[in-house]
């Protein structure tokens, strides 16, 4: 694919650089030119909410490594990972690993799954992240962190037994999406969708059991509990009404309040949506559907009417606040249907496209998203995204944010997969590591969509020695040709 001729943020060097691009470019994204001392910054402002207290305003997202084992268990890889997040410095950890309630829910065969097999090794994972916060930050430092677990049944695009072959299991039958599996989905039945909310408790019930303060019901990216709050069209009990599209996860937090007392619930959903796209020959993303005709997501954006889009988000966090839930992790759309909605880049992943608009308006369009939620939600806690891309100028948009009271914590998640210090370097006012900055080459997408560990291959030497590196590099040089 050819260069789509954005500019890139690598090349704005200064703050007038970097305001002169985004003013001619009419991208509304507020930064600090200079930042605050250590002292005077938000970011090592400590946060208590629902009895819960995090020492900073750094927030580690979840990701999949592709990298544990058939049964479910952690590896030597994914141990590694999550020691680098506790390194990180970040006080939040929002759930660290995107882990299936059962086998069939799994987005690979690699992924972590919650089970009374696996509690041993989860409970490890947890211990390893914490002593290797204390190791970096000083024995106690581990007071104020604070861990959740992201539990998710990933639904159509559940591929459980082999990465290339999907096993989709869906909420209801999409008129666009159906089309992309040439084998068929199928419905899951209401009985179905009663049992697996008993699998999300149970899982809960274990996250507790192995010491996580919270778990996040995973409502974000096309995956089943997203997919369930679009349910418009389906029949039964969990379709059509708002009461009927949230009756799934209102069940699950139910049900933990009933069986897990004292664990804490937190939210991580897609606060708008848009239309699928698709690659066209030029490689350049483009609708897949007439976006005025499509009637099918939750929060869909139309002519980038942001206000209107949110009207979704905003009654389910009416609901979320009068079930007692007190944390929300803010995403958008889907990496499926349209990653340059959800995580902005300039390079895509094997099975993206090039990006429509650059990506710095994707990045701002999130934060004034979370922002608006921010505002009219004040006593939710709120984790914003998309701050990877911003590059060298996330610090200075970062605190921009914080200080705006614009959401409550920054989120940080392909960022830290190669450069894990980014917080503590913050924290304690050191410049950038501009060697390790993620550049958004997507290889860390690229690579689990081909069957290979998720981790940064270009800027982290300990993957860019492994034999996956190799083939990884033959799999990109096909792909171009």
């Amino acid at each position: 694919m050819s260069d789509p001729g954005w500019v890139r943020v690598a090349t704005l060097r200064s703050a007038e650089a970097f305001r002169s691009h985004l003013d001619q470019g009419g991208i509304p994204l507020d930064f600090d030119a200079t930042l605050a001392s250590p002292a005077l910054s938000p970011f090592g402002r400590p946060l208590e909410a629902d009895g819960l207290r995090a020492g900073n305003c750094f927030c580690i997202l979840p990701m999949e490594g592709w990298d544990g084992t058939p049964a479910g268990e952690p590896t030597e890889l994914t141990e590694r990972r999550w020691r680098n997040f506790g390194r990180s410095g970040a006080k939040l950890i929002w759930g660290g690993e995107a882990v299936a309630v059962r086998h069939d829910g799994r987005a690979n065969p690699h992924q972590l799954v919650s089970g009374e097999a696996t509690l041993k090794a989860l409970a490890r994972l947890r211990e390893a992240l914490v002593a290797a916060h204390d190791e970096r930050h000083g024995q106690g430092a581990s007071n104020d962190l604070v861990i959740g677990l992201q539990l998710t049944h990933s639904g159509r695009y559940a591929r459980p037994n082999d990465w290339d072959r999907a096993e989709p299991l869906c909420a209801w039958h999409h008129p666009v999406l159906d089309r992309r599996f040439a084998g068929g989905v199928r419905l899951l039945s209401d009985e179905e969708l009663d049992r697996l909310a008993e699998d999300f408790v149970r899982a809960a019930k274990l996250a507790q059991q192995a010491g996580f303060a919270f778990v996040d019901v995973k409502h974000c990216h096309g995956y089943l509990g997203h997919e369930l709050l679009s349910a418009r069209e389906r029949a039964g009990r969990y379709g059509g009404s708002f009461e009927n599209r949230t009756r799934f996860l209102r069940t699950i937090v139910e049900g933990i309040r009933a069986e897990a007392s004292g664990l804490r619930v937190g939210i991580r959903f897609s606060i708008f949506d848009a239309v699928p796209y698709r690659k066209d020959a030029l490689g350049r993303g483009v609708p897949e559907s007439d976006p005025d005709a499509y009637l099918h997501g939750f929060g869909v954006m139309r002519d980038g009417d942001l206000g209107a889009a949110l009207a979704d988000a905003c009654e389910l966090l009416r609901l979320l606040d009068g079930l007692g839930v007190r944390w929300v992790c803010t995403s958008a759309g889907s990496p499926y249907y349209n990653p340059h909605l959800q995580r902005p880049a300039l390079f895509p992943p094997s099975d993206g496209y090039l990006p429509p608009e650059d990506p710095l308006r994707g990045v701002a369009r999130q934060i004034e998203a979370t922002a608006r939620l921010k505002a009219d939600f004040p006593g939710l806690v709120f984790v914003g995204s998309a701050y990877s891309y911003l590059q060298e100028w996330l610090p200075n948009v970062a605190e921009r944010v914080l200080r705006d009271a614009r959401a409550d914590f920054v989120g940080l998640g392909r960022m830290v997969l190669a450069y894990p210090e980014l917080p503590a370097d913050l924290l304690a006012g050191r410049p950038l590591d501009r060697k390790r900055v993620c550049r958004t080459f997507s290889d860390c997408t690229t690579a689990p969509r081909k069957g290979l560990p998720s981790g940064c291959y270009p800027l982290d030497p300990f993957y860019a020695k492994r034999p996956e590196a190799a083939q990884l590099k033959e799999i990109k040089q096909a792909l171009r040709a």
